[in-house]
């Protein structure tokens, strides 16, 4: 019934169908993202009739990222739900959108045994033109940075291969001159930075590189999300260089989101420098995701 198995490259072409049905600002709704992260949780994927399917598993739960594509979820889940009791183990559907979570309540309310919402892994959604324009009081303060960065010679470029090499040196710099290198998820963060360049074109990705003085100062890579939404996967900058972050985030936006209505910057994942940066560029929202846990049978 369901034929789990690692994500592959070649399955870019149906996955991409399925996720465009869908049209989710989610950023885990990226075959670039599935791919490059498929390490931190051993996900595997699945094709479901017209569902794309992301699951993984622990001791005591199967988890199935709210499915995209098309058809009769509720029979999805239906089928999933015993996939789960056969394995003797609870069906836990993540990834729920506070819409998406209103139907699963209203049509499956009576298998539900609990919802879980964790703040740190809501995604921050901004106005394209605000990231753009940075008009008005709220921004004041990322005009300045902007503008103390850029009285010194700068240049800003689109990532194209012949940067590369440069690019992944300079991330590979800031990696080694972080505490805890060793940590698993730092470890997973690096396999997927290399997995965007080293699929870049492929995977139709978008990226800057800042310079001053000459010197790569930032790098960020990200793609069009959906119809409506830039989503940036990866932002690194000089921190002791004032105005390098903000003026990477401008900068990308100004080339890639002109045409779009929302950027997301992913979540904090409860960082709190993480946390406060992304607060400090003023999101109109955070796209909130729940964890809905089934009974077991």
């Amino acid at each position: 019934m369901f034929d789990f198995r690692e994500i592959q490259l070649s399955d870019k072409p149906w996955i991409d169908e399925l996720l465009a049905k869908s049209d989710y600002m989610g950023c885990e709704y990226s075959f670039a993202n599935n791919v490059a992260w498929k390490r931190l949780s051993d996900s595997v994927i699945s094709r479901y009739k017209d569902f794309y399917l992301i699951s993984s598993q622990d001791d005591n739960n199967v988890y199935l990222t709210y499915p995209a594509g098309d058809g009769d979820i509720l029979e999805l889940i239906s089928a999933f739900s015993k996939y789960c009791n056969d394995l003797g183990k609870r069906f836990v559907l993540s990834s729920v959108t506070s819409q998406n979570l209103e139907f699963v309540k209203e049509n499956l309310g009576d298998k539900i045994e609990n919802i879980k919402s964790n703040p740190d892994y809501y995604d921050y959604i901004y106005n394209a033109e605000d990231l753009i324009n940075l008009r008005g009081k709220k921004y004041h303060s990322k005009r300045n940075h902007i503008s103390i960065f850029k009285k010194q010679s700068w240049e800003y470029k689109s990532l194209t291969p012949d940067l590369f090499d440069d690019c992944i040196e300079f991330v590979t710099e800031s990696y080694n001159k972080k505490a805890n290198t060793d940590d698993y998820s730092a470890v997973v963060e690096q396999f997927a930075i290399n997995t965007f360049f080293s699929n870049f074109e492929y995977m139709n990705l978008l990226g800057g590189v800042l310079f001053q003085n000459d010197r790569i100062v930032g790098v960020t890579i990200g793609e069009k999300l959906n119809s409506n939404t830039l989503v940036v996967h990866i932002e690194k900058a000089l921190s002791d260089v004032n105005g390098a972050y903000p003026t990477l985030c401008n900068e990308f936006a100004k080339a890639n989101a002109f045409d779009l209505k929302y950027i997301n910057r992913e979540e904090d994942l409860g960082i709190e420098g993480l946390r406060k940066s992304k607060r400090s560029y003023k999101p109109c929202f955070q796209l909130e995701k729940h964890s809905v846990i089934f009974k077991k049978d």
